[in-house]
């Protein structure tokens, strides 16, 4: 339930979710497993608890999925140990070495050869929809992950108008100021935590964990380096990095949230899960709103 990695989006018109239809929607688009060739296979899952049979589930203003994603698995030291033999032989029938685009087309056809006879791995993918704030949140640290959440969600709903949340510009040039603790969200302090690079493309990079941020040799790579990613932290409340490109990572939410429902017990799964789920996404607009709030007063 509580989220440990973020891709925010903001969506840019209202929703329309219907229950009954919404959930129809989402059942056209239900998982089922990689058959034969088939190398990925997506598709939504129940979002709240595999007992609980629904691919929506709503709880108020909030709004959650689940998209599950499997891959067959084929390690390149397998595909390569069964290739060789085979390229070999080709060569000696041609009697000549194979192109690339030969050796290309060969692997291709090995791969679905082998894919029947694969490993499955599988994994889920949460999404919040906060209807009140109008944000979409991809339980994520993978832009190519959050992505491939938009587009089933977008494809079973007709649309879905999801922009980035935060002007990722702004952020940057906040993220510089952060690390001098200068303007930081409202109830954040700095973590101990961050990673610099030089803005050229090969440029230096130096990271610093559990390390006092205020120190000299820390703020002394502010000359030549741009900020790309910085712990802060909110006390008794939650812990997070934010990153240059807009995600928020390593989300350590702090035992007097996640054990503020305790006294509920586990009794009444959907009840707790439900409570969870609001402390949560409560949580979770506090904090997007405090740093947008900081990276809008740049």
């Amino acid at each position: 339930m509580w989220f440990k990695n973020l891709r925010v989006y903001q969506i840019t018109e209202p929703l329309n979710l219907q229950a009954e239809a919404l959930e129809r929607a989402l059942q056209e688009h239900k998982f089922s497993p990689c058959t034969g060739q088939e190398a990925v296979k997506m598709g939504f899952t129940y979002p709240l608890h595999h007992s609980i049979k629904q691919y929506h589930h709503q709880q108020g203003h909030l709004h959650l999925f689940a998209v599950k994603r499997q891959e067959k698995v084929l390690p390149a030291a397998v595909v390569n140990e069964e290739l060789q033999p085979k390229i070999d032989a080709l060569e000696a029938e041609k009697g000549r070495p194979l192109g690339r685009k030969e050796k290309n087309a060969l692997k291709e056809e090995l791969i679905q050869m082998l894919l029947p006879r694969a490993f499955s791995r599988s994994s889920v993918t949460t999404a919040l929809y906060d209807e009140q704030n109008q944000w979409f949140i991809v339980n994520s640290s993978s832009a190519g992950r959050a992505e491939e959440v938009l587009s089933l969600v977008r494809k079973a709903l007709g649309s879905l108008p999801a922009l980035p949340w935060i002007d990722q510009n702004q952020l940057n040039l906040a993220m510089q100021q952060w690390l001098t603790n200068k303007g930081l969200p409202q109830g954040f302090v700095l973590g101990n935590e961050a990673e610099l690079k030089a803005p050229d493309e090969e440029g230096a990079k130096v990271k610093f964990s559990n390390h006092l941020l205020s120190a000299a040799e820390v703020q002394s790579h502010l000359e030549d380096k741009l900020v790309t990613k910085l712990e802060l932290a909110q006390e008794n409340q939650i812990s997070l990095m934010v990153c240059d490109d807009g995600s928020l990572k390593k989300l350590r939410f702090h035992e007097m949230l996640t054990e503020s429902n305790d006294e509920l017990g586990w009794d009444d799964m959907v009840l707790r899960l439900d409570a969870d789920l609001l402390v949560m996404a409560n949580e979770l607009a506090s904090v997007l709103k405090a740093v947008r709030q900081a990276v809008s007063a740049e």
